[in-house]
């Protein structure tokens, strides 16, 4: 699991950032055209802090009324949010770019705008419909929208925020295949792992091991073609034949070996692969590669 380097998203705080984003750029801009109507942009931005500020401590505390008092304060967030809404409309209507930086600035303020307006439907749905809404919906940063939510089931951990980066040891413990797989299920790629390791390695792979997450009856059915010593421990309750296999000598031999690999992940974060402070989804790629590599190196 590599980390993006984000504070924790709620649509309420996500709004926010959308909010102060739209109000910097826009002022930015505005003075390059010296277009009238943003010498307040400060306290514009002061105001939807403190409605921010004051829906965040309700959420927070307890008492009476506390959802009475919830919907109020969210309403009020969102009311000076939707007078933003307003003046970034006309903003948009009046404001030509007539250079690249103002036409770079001018798509990144649009970015910032539209998701002013998606939290702005996320908060009222949630706090003042109450409604749950979808998680295909949802944006876990403005800044790196690349960002995934990652459910790992650790202690006293709601999720971790980044993509799953996942990777292959050989005996000697060099990662030799690296892959950034964002979300998606480990099991999705468990053959292609295999097929594209056996034409790298040809017969020199003697045999093969997984983590359980990565398996499946059928799985295991596709690897047995294509490497004959694949160790990789079946989901769910095994049959009396899969028993025996999984109880073989060899099999625990080679499954706890496979354990290893926690501790090549501890040096790789070790290297620099707990959280990507770098921003942007290349740069993410890059970091991740170069960790690699310093890992290798040592």
């Amino acid at each position: 699991m590599v980390k993006t380097n984000v504070h924790f998203p709620t649509d309420h705080n996500l709004l926010w950032d959308a909010a102060r984003k739209c109000i910097e750029i826009g002022c930015s801009l505005a003075k390059t055209q010296n277009i009238e109507g943003w010498r307040k942009a400060l306290d514009w931005k002061k105001r939807v802090k403190i409605e921010f500020r004051k829906l965040q401590k309700t959420k927070k505390s307890g008492g009476r009324n506390k959802e009475l008092r919830l919907k109020y304060a969210t309403e009020n967030y969102l009311d000076i949010t939707k007078i933003l809404q307003k003046k970034m409309v006309e903003f948009q209507a009046v404001f030509a770019p007539k250079t690249l930086a103002q036409e770079l600035a001018f798509i990144e303020l649009e970015y910032y705008f539209a998701m002013l307006i998606k939290h702005m439907d996320l908060v009222e749905r949630r706090l003042v419909k109450g409604e749950k809404i979808p998680h295909n919906e949802k944006v876990f940063s403005l800044f790196e929208p690349h960002t995934k939510w990652i459910s790992k089931g650790k202690a006293g951990v709601v999720a971790e925020f980044g993509e799953k980066h996942l990777i292959v040891t050989d005996q000697n413990n060099f990662i030799v295949l690296s892959h950034i797989i964002a979300d998606t299920p480990d099991a999705t790629f468990t053959v292609d792992i295999a097929k594209q390791l056996k034409e790298q390695f040809g017969n020199r792979m003697a045999s093969l091991s997984f983590d359980k997450g990565f398996s499946s009856k059928e799985i295991i059915k596709e690897l047995e073609g294509i490497i004959p010593n694949a160790v990789i421990k079946q989901k769910g309750k095994p049959n009396k034949e899969r028993k025996e296999i999984e109880g073989t000598e060899n099999f625990k031999t080679l499954n706890n070996a496979h354990n290893a690999v926690e501790s090549n992940i501890n040096q790789l974060t070790y290297h620099g692969l707990d959280k990507c402070r770098d921003k942007g989804k290349i740069n993410f790629n890059k970091y991740v590669s170069l960790a690699v590599l310093s890992y290798n190196l040592h």
